[in-house]
């Protein structure tokens, strides 16, 4: 056989207990998680609490990480169904740019708890899902006939709108959203000026 051919797996569909187990798995992660917060709750916990063995969590979720990823990717790709909704609509760019803004800053505030588990750093910059984001400002930037360096600009608002930023202004220095509201809009109206 020549090692250059590359071999596929056949890809098998999802069986219809598995997606249920995951459901399942998913929903328990969530309600434990807000009771007693993600730190305060083990894998094992999460496995007795929904009624499954430890091996079916772990087919499903490596680490809380991994659950915690699970639960954030529902709510992410909900996001991102609002904004081609809101985009395909074909408006105002600046006030789609505006509404984007407040949308990422509520789901960043609404899941910080996840975010922070799997980690805020420079890396989650690269994280596929919040490159979309970035994509989305550069492209609403670039439609409302921004000049300069676009890449740049869209740079500032991505990186102030990441979570290591938000949870940053608003525990360690006591920002209100409000506060980080405005300054963002502030910053945008100062970068497109």
């Amino acid at each position: 056989m020549n090692d250059d051919v590359i071999m596929l797996q056949e890809l098998r569909p999802t069986r219809a207990d598995a997606i249920k187990n995951r459901n399942l798995l998913l929903a328990t992660a969530e309600r434990l998680f807000d009771e007693y917060g993600v730190e305060a709750v083990s894998m094992s916990a999460v496995a007795e609490a929904a009624g499954v063995g430890k091996g079916t969590l772990y087919r499903h979720f490596t680490s809380k990480t991994d659950l915690c990823l699970g639960l954030l990717d529902k709510d992410q790709r909900e996001l991102q169904e609002r904004t081609l909704d809101r985009l395909r609509a074909d408006g105002d760019p600046y006030d789609d740019l505006c509404w984007f803004i407040e949308q990422v800053l509520e789901f960043v505030e609404s899941h910080l708890k996840w975010l922070r588990v799997i980690g805020v750093g420079a890396s989650s910059l690269e994280h596929p899902a919040h490159l979309w984001w970035r994509q989305t400002i550069r492209s609403l930037m670039e439609r409302i006939g921004v000049s300069g360096d676009i890449d740049y600009k869209a740079d500032v608002l991505y990186g102030l709108l990441n979570p290591h930023m938000q949870d940053f202004q608003r525990e360690a220095l006591g920002y209100s959203r409000e506060r980080v509201r405005q300054g963002l809009i502030d910053t945008l109206n100062q970068l497109i000026a």
